[in-house]
């Protein structure tokens, strides 16, 4: 009986977890949609939304510890209950590089951007792709499509680079365009970051089921 229970609220955190992440990734969408139509109110309600995100991992985080205190789990459920505490602490970093972008969008307001968003969405949508693979990874305790994510790193970082050559292109260019130039690379840099905590999710999968720790963001 007590092993039933400890597998229900295990469960409960497992889908306490996902459902977090479905937050997540709307916000990495609304985040660039926002960008995009430079849309301020969207940008302020994503700032606004960041304090559910932290939240929602605090109560995670509290249910992991409860269980911990009353359940005494075995080896195995620990590194379980560990594993879904430090995925969800990756998440609210996601929800806060989502809030810069945003923070950001304020910044851009008013201004006619002095390049097409192409590369931008294609992190933010790389990026998204990324976390959905890695939670379905964890959710389905698949070790093959976890090790997967670090090629799908490699492509946002090489999609940052060159977000990053071309405004520095424009600076160059006309010095006019330097300070709307930084916030896109820095918006660029926040979309990098998230596919690097992405990885480092998958990273946790692979550690809870083989006990190995591996570099997937090499």
């Amino acid at each position: 009986m007590a092993r039933q229970l400890f597998e229900e609220q295990l469960r409960e955190l497992v889908e306490s977890l996902l459902a977090m992440g479905q937050m997540v990734d709307e916000t990495i969408d609304r985040s660039i949609q926002a960008l995009a139509q430079q849309d301020v109110e969207l940008a302020r309600q994503i700032i606004e939304f960041d304090e559910q995100i932290n939240a929602t991992q605090h109560e995670i985080d509290e249910k992991c510890l409860v269980l911990i205190a009353t359940q005494q789990p075995m080896a195995s459920d620990l590194r379980a209950i560990l594993a879904i505490s430090n995925i969800a602490a990756e998440l609210e970093r996601i929800g806060d590089y989502t809030e810069g972008i945003a923070r950001l969008v304020l910044k851009l307001a008013g201004q006619p951007l002095i390049k097409p968003l192409i590369d931008i969405p294609r992190m933010a949508k790389e990026g998204r792709r990324m976390l959905k693979a890695s939670l379905e990874a964890f959710a389905e305790q698949d070790v093959e499509k976890a090790k997967q994510i670090g090629e799908a790193d490699d492509l946002v970082d090489a999609l940052y680079n060159q977000v990053f050559r071309e405004l520095l292109t424009f600076m160059m260019a006309d010095p006019r365009t330097i300070t709307q130039a930084t916030y896109l690379i820095w918006v660029a840099h926040n979309l990098e970051r998230i596919a690097d905590r992405t990885t480092n999710i998958a990273e946790r999968v692979v550690f809870l089921n083989r006990g190995e720790i591996v570099d997937l963001n090499r």
